[in-house]
């Protein structure tokens, strides 16, 4: 090798764009890494939190190792493909759960549940029902639908503590109903459907309210349990995106081939 072809090899675009890369893949697992630690003291420890880490380890990993692990041809193209898989699903939750089109006329506000801290009502959930706060002075003549069961660390049910967190923000106790045994989305529909199916005279229309990243899926099994429902977005802290877009991108990968 003359002297000055390793000089010659260091300049070579796919060296520079492979160290960048590297670089990036580095700095994006420590943020990711941070992001679990910030999000397990702000709201339970659950599935989001373990797939973020796992991935921000992954990456961490490819960062540090670069070189070596993209050798393995099979294993970097399962990760760009997953990387790839989860940045078009961000842009497509992003995209999807940035507008509302109720009416103000509908029956009935479904407000569904998130995780609560003990009995407390936690951020994402509060954004959730200071919508329907305010969805209840425009049209005060619509029932409202708390759902949400009990989860592992939680002392009562989340339908419980919303009631609550309602009632202090004013809503009258006698226009809330609570729904309190449902442990997902599908159920949270489904099951005050069944309510109102029984409070309500055919036909009606409801507005399900919940944080942005959720529209999609919550409109689609709403769709899917017969409901005619519209939809109000609620906002959703800054350091809890990394974690629910990659829960949510699981979650709606399940939905497309479950069904639910």
């Amino acid at each position: 090798m003359k002297p000055g072809d390793a000089k010659i090899k260091k300049m070579k675009p796919g060296g520079k764009i492979a160290g960048i890369l590297a670089r990036v893949l580095l700095v994006s697992g420590i943020l990711g890494i941070a992001s679990t630690i910030i999000n397990s003291f702000a709201g339970n420890f659950n599935s989001g939190l373990l797939l973020l880490l796992g991935i921000s380890l992954l990456l961490l990993l490819y960062g540090l190792f670069f070189e070596k692990l993209v050798r393995i041809k099979w294993l970097t193209f399962v990760f760009f493909c997953l990387c790839l898989y989860f940045l078009i699903m961000a842009v497509f939750i992003a995209g999807s759960g940035r507008n509302d089109n109720a009416d103000y006329r509908e029956d009935a506000v479904i407000v569904l549940g998130a995780g609560i801290r003990g009995e407390e009502v936690g951020r994402l959930l509060s954004y959730r029902l200071d919508k329907a706060v305010e969805y209840s002075v425009l049209n005060p003549g619509a029932l409202i639908v708390v759902a949400g069961g009990q989860g592992p660390q939680e002392d009562i049910p989340e339908a419980l503590a919303m009631e609550r967190y309602l009632i202090d923000k004013g809503v009258p106790k006698e226009r809330i109903i609570r729904e309190d045994e449902s442990v997902s989305t599908h159920e949270n529909l489904t099951f005050s459907k069944y309510i109102l199916d029984g409070l309500i005279e055919k036909p009606y229309s409801v507005v399900v309210i919940t944080n942005d990243f959720h529209i999609y899926r919550a409109t689609k099994i709403a769709e899917r349990t017969g409901l005619d429902a519209r939809h109000i977005y609620a906002k959703i802290t800054w350091y809890s995106t990394p974690v629910i877009y990659l829960r949510e991108s699981v979650a709606i990968m399940k939905y497309w081939v479950l069904g639910e």
